[in-house]
C-alpha cells in the first residue's frame, strides 16, 4: 500500500494588517531554534513519506547520479594563478567532496607570458598543500570555506569556516608553511575578511536578523574582544561589503541597500589610524562600487538618471574632481570593472548578453583623461556567460571565466596590449560527452504587454523533433537584478540525452536587459516576472518545443517564489515543478522584521506595512494563494539551517498544497537537516539533488527508462 501523506495538523492564528485578516493554520510550523519536538517530527515524517513515493525509481535515480559522476574528471587543477613568486590553485582527488588549495613557486629561469603552458598537476615540483578541505571536513556533514586569503608575504592564510549551512563564519590563521594555527580563531563572522597588511586583518559580522552591520580591524595575536570597530551599520535597511582594490593599496567598505549605497576606504599603509575615509557619500537612489589604480579613484556610479551606470574616476587627493570616462547609454549596462596598471576591463551587457571591452589608461593611471582604445573581446556561442576571474594588478594580461550551455567552462587569459587570446584551461566532460551532438538556441517571447523576454534553448539535436511532443524543462529567477546566464551544467545532460529540451527564461526582475529590466519586475510591478515566464512557456508550446503535457519547471530561492506563483496562476501548463528552497511565504516573512533578510529586503518586494504593498503582495504570495484546484507534480526542498528562505515557508507550501489540491498528483517536501540555502557542500552529494530532482520530473512523465 501507498505511504500516507502526512498530515501537517491545524492550529488557526489570525494575523491582521490593514483591517484584513488572514488565518494562518500552520504558523506553528516556525520555530526560530529549529528544535522543536513536534516540528522535526513532522520535517522527518515529510522526508520519509518522499522516500517511500520515490522508493520506485531509485534505482533510475542511482543511475542519474553515476551519469552524472561519471561526466567529471574527479582529479583535475584549476588553471594556476599567478600570484608573486607563486602559483596558487586548486586540486580535486578522485572519490574526494572537497578541494585542496595549493601552491607551487614559479621557476626562475625566465619570464611568464600569456603564451606560457601554466604548471599543473599532482606532484609538481616544490608544490605544497596549503589546505585539504577534506581532512578539516572530517567529521562534519556540512563544510564550505567561504574565503580564502594569502597574507601579502604570502606567510600566512586566513580562511573562513561554514560546518553547519547557517553561513555563520569561523576565521583561522594559518602559518602557509606548516599549517599550524598561528591565533585564536575569530567567531561569528561572514565570508567577507581581508587583509590589511600582513599583521592585520578587516572583517564584518552580523547582527540578530543574519545582516552584516560592523567592520572590524584585527591585530594579529591580539584577542577579538580587543578589535576596534571601524563602522557600525544602524540602518537596518543596510548591509556592509568589504573588497580590496586590485592594487592591495585599498580596502573599501560598502554599505548598500537594493537602491543605494556608499563607501568607505582605508588606506592600508595608514591602518593604524583605525579610521575609515568617506569615499562617496549616501545619497538616496546613488549606487557606487570603487577600486584603485595609479593616483586615482575609480567609480561605477549608477542614479534614476544614469540607470545603466557611468564609469568615473577621480584623484586620490581630491575626490570632489571627478571625470567621466564612460558616460551612462541606454542600451548598454555597465556592470563591473576590473582595474590594472595600465588598463581597465570593462564588464558590460548589451541585448542581453554580456561583453568584455578593454582600455588603455592614460599616463599609468597618475592623470584622469580619455580612456585609450576600446577593444572588444569576441565570443562564440549564441548566448553564453563571462565572469572576471582574479588577474595580476601588473600586468597586461586579463582571465575570464567562460562558457555557454553546450561549451564546458573554460578560463581565458587576454593580452590587452596584443588582442591575442590563449585558452588555459577548459573543464574535461566524461561519459562520452560530445558538444557536436547539442544545439543551443536564443529565442523571444512576447510578454502580455509587448516586452520581448529572450529564452536560452539547448537540446540534442538527434533526439528532439521539435514537433511538440519533446518533454522540456524550463529554468527562470527573475529577481535582485541577478543575470541568469546560459552557462554549462553537466547535470542537465541526463535530461537532454533522454531528449529533453533544456531552457532558461530571462524574465524580467532579473539584469539580463539592463537596470530598468529590473526595475519592471519588483516591487508593484513584480507580477511581470510571473507573467513573462507563462507567456515564455505559451512561447515555447506554440513554437513546438514542447507542451502542456510535457512542460516541467524549475527555480530555487526568489525563483522558488516565481515557480510557486506561476503554479498559482496557470497550473493547467505544466506536468511538474521542482520548488527549491522557495520564499513561498511573503506576507508572513516581510512583515516580521525580526527574521534575516526582511528589513533588507523592503526595497526589494515592498513594505507590507504600506498598504497599498500588502494588498498587490498578498494577490501573489504563493502560500495565501493556494486554492481548490489541479495542481502538476510538486517537488519542493528546504534546509533547516538556512539563513534566507526558512524551512517552515516550504513546509507551509507544501501542507496548504496538500489540504486544498484536487486529483491525484503528488506534493513531496524534502528538507535537509544538516545544510542551508544551498543544500549538501560536498561536490558529489550536491549532484545527488540533481539525480533526485530529475528522477521525480522522469517519474512524472512517464519516462523511467532512457532512450
Amino acid at each position: 500500500m501507498a505511504a500516507a501523506a502526512p498530515g501537517a495538523r491545524k492550529v488557526p492564528r489570525e494575523l491582521a494588517e490593514h483591517g484584513d485578516v488572514r488565518v494562518d493554520g500552520y504558523y506553528w510550523l516556525r520555530d526560530d531554534s529549529r528544535s522543536d519536538p513536534d516540528v522535526l517530527a513532522h520535517i522527518r515524517a515529510e522526508n520519509d513519506y518522499t522516500a517511500a513515493l520515490m522508493s520506485d525509481v531509485k534505482q533510475l535515480e542511482d543511475e542519474i547520479f553515476s551519469e552524472i559522476r561519471g561526466r567529471i574528471k574527479e582529479d583535475d587543477t584549476d588553471a594556476p594563478l599567478r600570484r608573486g613568486q607563486y602559483y596558487y590553485y586548486e586540486r580535486t582527488l578522485t572519490g574526494k567532496e572537497y578541494v585542496q588549495h595549493c601552491r607551487r613557486l614559479v621557476p626562475t629561469d625566465g619570464p611568464t607570458t600569456v603564451d606560457d603552458v601554466m604548471p599543473s598537476g599532482p606532484n609538481a615540483p616544490d608544490e605544497h598543500i596549503l589546505l585539504d578541505e577534506n581532512v578539516k571536513a572530517g567529521g562534519h556533514d556540512y563544510y564550505s570555506i567561504g574565503a580564502f586569503k594569502v597574507s601579502p608575504s604570502s606567510k600566512l592564510v586566513a580562511y573562513a569556516e561554514d560546518t553547519k549551512g547557517d553561513e555563520i563564519y569561523t576565521v583561522y590563521v594559518i602559518d602557509a608553511e606548516s599549517g599550524k594555527y598561528v591565533e585564536q580563531q575569530l567567531e561569528g563572522i561572514t565570508s567577507d575578511i581581508e587583509w590589511a597588511g600582513d599583521d592585520y586583518l578587516v572583517y564584518i559580522t552580523i547582527d540578530r536578523i543574519h545582516r552584516p552591520d560592523k567592520v572590524w580591524l584585527h591585530k594579529l595575536g591580539s584577542d577579538q574582544s580587543d578589535d576596534i570597530c571601524l563602522y557600525h551599520e544602524k540602518d537596518d535597511m543596510f548591509s556592509l561589503a568589504l573588497q580590496a582594490s586590485e592594487s592591495n593599496q585599498y580596502l573599501f567598505v560598502g554599505s548598500e541597500s537594493k537602491n543605494t549605497s556608499f563607501i568607505f576606504y582605508l588606506d592600508i599603509s595608514k591602518r593604524r589610524n583605525k579610521e575609515l575615509a568617506i569615499l562617496t557619500p549616501c545619497v538616496y537612489g546613488i549606487d557606487t562600487t570603487a577600486s584603485h589604480s595609479g593616483n586615482n579613484f575609480y567609480i561605477k556610479r549608477r542614479s534614476k538618471e544614469f540607470y545603466n551606470s557611468e564609469l568615473v574616476a577621480c584623484p586620490l587627493n581630491n575626490i570632489a574632481e571627478v571625470t567621466v570616462l564612460l558616460p551612462h547609454r541606454e542600451s548598454v549596462k555597465i556592470q563591473d570593472f576590473q582595474l590594472f596598471e595600465n588598463h581597465i576591463a570593462v564588464y558590460e551587457r548589451e541585448n542581453g548578453l554580456p561583453k568584455v571591452t578593454v582600455y588603455g589608461l592614460q599616463a599609468n593611471g597618475e592623470s584622469v583623461g580619455e580612456l585609450q582604445g576600446g577593444r572588444v573581446i569576441d565570443f562564440f556561442d549564441p548566448a553564453y556567460a563571462v565572469e572576471p576571474e582574479e588577474s595580476q594588478f601588473h600586468s597586461s594580461i586579463i582571465r575570464f571565466h567562460y562558457s555557454s550551455l553546450e561549451t564546458p567552462p573554460s578560463v581565458f587569459d587576454y593580452d590587452m596590449d596584443s588582442g591575442v587570446c590563449v585558452l588555459k584551461k577548459i573543464n574535461t566532460v566524461l561519459g562520452g560527452f560530445d558538444a557536436s551532438n547539442y544545439v543551443s538556441e536564443r529565442k523571444w517571447a512576447a510578454a502580455s504587454d509587448g516586452t520581448q523576454i529572450p529564452i536560452s534553448i539547448l537540446y540534442r539535436k538527434d533526439l528532439v523533433k521539435l514537433d511538440g511532443s519533446d518533454p522540456m524543462l524550463l529554468y527562470g529567477f527573475g529577481s535582485y537584478e541577478v543575470c541568469v546566464d546560459p552557462s554549462f551544467s553537466g547535470s542537465i545532460f541526463s535530461l537532454a540525452d533522454r531528449g529533453f529540451v533544456y531552457a532558461i527564461a530571462h524574465v524580467r526582475g532579473g539584469g539580463e536587459m539592463g537596470r530598468k529590466w529590473y526595475e519592471d519586475g519588483k516591487l508593484l510591478k513584480k507580477k511581470n516576472t510571473f507573467t513573462d515566464f507563462i507567456a515564455c512557456t505559451e512561447h515555447l508550446i506554440q513554437s513546438k518545443y514542447s507542451s502542456k503535457e510535457k512542460i516541467c519547471i524549475n527555480g530555487k530561492s526568489a525563483g522558488g517564489l516565481l515557480i510557486g506563483a506561476v503554479l498559482n496562476m496557470r497550473p493547467d501548463l505544466f506536468k511538474a515543478a521542482v520548488v527549491g528552497v522557495p520564499f513561498v511565504d511573503v506576507l508572513t516573512t516581510m512583515l516580521d522584521p525580526t527574521i534575516p533578510l526582511t528589513t533588507a529586503e523592503w526595497e526589494e518586494w515592498g513594505d507590507p506595512r504600506k498598504e497599498e504593498y500588502y494588498f498587490y503582495m498578498k494577490s501573489y504570495s504563493p502560500v495565501d494563494n493556494v486554492k481548490a484546484q489541479e495542481y502538476p507534480h510538486i517537488l519542493v526542498t528546504a534546509g533547516l539551517n538556512d539563513p534566507c528562505v526558512m524551512y517552515s515557508e516550504p513546509a507551509k507550501f507544501v501542507a496548504k498544497l496538500r489540504e486544498l489540491k484536487t486529483g491525484d498528483n503528488l506534493v513531496l517536501f524534502k528538507c535537509e537537516l544538516g545544510a542551508g540555502h544551498n543544500s549538501k557542500s560536498g561536490r558529489f552529494e550536491k549532484l545527488r539533488e540533481d539525480a533526485f530532482a530529475y528522477a521525480f520530473i522522469l517519474k512524472a512523465l512517464g519516462m523511467t527508462h532512457k532512450a
